[in-house]
């Protein structure tokens, strides 16, 4: 039975947090630590941690925020260190069954791969899709396709399926991953973290990474990173949103390399000023111009 890490990164994460903790110790499969990585809360979430009396968490508390990347390395080598065979990566913005665990490891075994991804649903519009299996589109910038995100679910990918992206909100992965691949590039402080780290497991071609449906979740989208705004009944894009996101896939097509991520870098500047018009969740003022055209200017120096 394999003895499994469990890794989540909190940060202000009170107003979720119970739910979470709620729905990892009523697991079936209890062969597990809980590895909480706290950045630098300034609520209650470690107050919350403190009075889970159970021997199966350990928490991390650091003093400031290291994003996500670094967080989720500091959790992953604490889980090494003590002997676990796989690692879980979880966000604490989702709900789960009971079973999650268990049919995650089942399946695994099933196919013999080294990553296993669930169907993942938005909470609050449980029949509505967030994930269900993706994979990297170069014509995209190397992005992981989402054309399945925001359908209703009527079965219709209810296939487990061999994919080359899964996110990290919800990511079991075999200890020999990371001996073959490395840990999270710690550049990335939050998004595209798992598309770096997944994209190199698709290139590495050691590891095969599967979507099983039978195991499912319910993410609360943006609860914990705010990436949108609503303001005067209008929903638009975070600026923390707009800054990682577009410094970070600059600096992801740096990483890949070639001159077909060059020249999308390129192209890059020329989309996001036309995006900047064009798209109606995007504020239309000077400061918003200036954070997405000094946000690509800062992952060129990355």
């Amino acid at each position: 039975m394999d003895k499994i890490g469990l890794v989540s990164v909190t940060y202000n994460s009170s107003n979720i947090l119970q739910e979470f903790l709620d729905c990892v110790f009523n697991q079936t499969y209890n062969n597990f630590i809980l590895y909480i990585i706290d950045n630098a809360s300034s609520d209650n979430t470690l107050s919350i941690l403190k009075k889970k009396n159970d021997p199966r968490i350990i928490v991390i508390e650091n003093e400031v925020n290291f994003g996500v990347a670094k967080a989720n390395n500091q959790g992953v080598i604490k889980a090494l260190e003590h002997g676990c065979d796989q690692i879980l990566f979880l966000n604490n913005d989702i709900e789960f069954d009971e079973d999650l665990i268990e049919i995650l490891i089942n399946k695994q075994n099933e196919e013999d791969c080294s990553l296993a991804a669930p169907k993942i649903m938005y909470f609050n519009d449980t029949n509505k899709i967030w994930y269900a299996g993706s994979w990297f589109i170069k014509i995209k910038g190397y992005l992981p396709s989402c054309n399945r995100m925001n359908e209703y679910d009527h079965g219709q990918y209810d296939i487990s399926q061999l994919v080359e992206y899964a996110p990290t909100c919800c990511l079991l992965v075999k200890k020999e991953v990371f001996s073959d691949i490395g840990l999270m590039n710690e550049k990335y402080f939050v998004y595209f973290d798992d598309t770096d780290f997944l994209y190199r497991v698709f290139k590495n071609k050691k590891h095969k990474t599967f979507y099983f449906p039978d195991a499912k979740l319910y993410h609360k989208v943006g609860s914990l990173t705010k990436s949108f705004n609503l303001e005067d009944e209008k929903i638009f894009r975070g600026d923390f949103f707009i800054k990682q996101n577009t410094k970070n896939h600059i600096y992801f097509l740096k990483q890949i390399g070639g001159i077909f991520a060059y020249l999308f870098i390129v192209w890059l500047l020329f989309k996001n000023n036309v995006r900047f018009i064009t798209s109606p969740m995007i504020r239309k003022d000077l400061n918003t111009w200036k954070l997405i055209n000094r946000s690509f200017f800062e992952g060129l120096r990355m």
